[in-house]
């Protein structure tokens, strides 16, 4: 078999041309859907590592509790929980009005990614911030700074150093676990590709997508890779 007939096997012309541009439209809609859930539970995991190092035992358990829920269960019984499960107490939810929000494949998956990488990025930021030196602590009592600067300022800068490693990790876990959003109806990178073989029924339609997942996975771990490079730069 010639170079050109085994390229022909893995690239179809007619089915390239015919299922490309929604791959695509795949392709954007799995990078929106991390992009907001990995950012939204930057913020609220950053919140639950500040609560489990609170001096508050109830509210260090509350933390622990939900980063033992969501770091314990699948993803996938999250995502069906909150979709399947309370969006069937319809009456309910249209009588607080948060009907539009369960009905919608789109709100509930966003849900279930940010509250599950929330609980993942938790444990990274605690770890990260227990990671800087207690002297920076002190000197910054030292200087009379107000506890809100030396926290911006001095020790979450610090700690990102160190977080930007697992964050990473996290991140691109997130892309590949993004897969299980077909299974609720929406029409990401593997939405598509499970749509376009039920009508082509050609194995290279995976094909591609395991390669773009790729492609997106290594894109993303040079662009990481650079990003550490840079930020930890005066530490060499």
């Amino acid at each position: 078999m010639s170079f050109d007939e085994l390229l022909a096997l893995i690239v179809n012309p007619d089915l390239l041309e015919r299922y490309g541009p929604r791959f695509i439209d795949g392709l954007l809609v799995t990078g929106k859907l991390v992009a907001i859930s990995f950012t939204l539970g930057a913020l609220l995991g950053l919140l639950l590592a500040l609560a489990r190092m609170s001096k508050s035992l109830l509210v260090q358990r509350l933390a622990a509790g939900y980063i033992y829920f969501f770091r314990g269960s699948p993803l996938l019984a999250q995502l069906f929980l909150l979709y399947y499960g309370l969006g069937s107490f319809k009456s309910l939810w249209q009588d607080i009005g948060l009907w539009w929000f369960f009905r919608d494949a789109w709100f509930c998956t966003l849900a279930a990614f940010t509250l599950n990488t929330a609980a993942y990025q938790a444990e990274i930021f605690r770890g990260s911030l227990l990671a800087v030196a207690p002297g920076q602590y002190e000197a910054a009592k030292a200087l009379s700074l107000k506890r809100s600067t030396t926290f911006f300022k001095v020790i979450l800068p610090q700690s990102l150093i160190v977080a930007i490693g697992p964050l990473g990790n996290e991140l691109i876990l997130m892309i590949k676990a993004s897969a299980i959003a077909s299974l609720v109806t929406i029409y990401d990178l593997m939405g598509v590709t499970k749509l376009a073989f039920s009508r082509s029924f050609d194995f290279q339609i995976y094909l591609w997508a395991a390669v773009l997942y790729l492609l997106i996975v290594e894109i993303v771990r040079r662009s990481l890779k650079h990003i550490e490079a840079r930020l930890g730069r005066h530490l060499r």
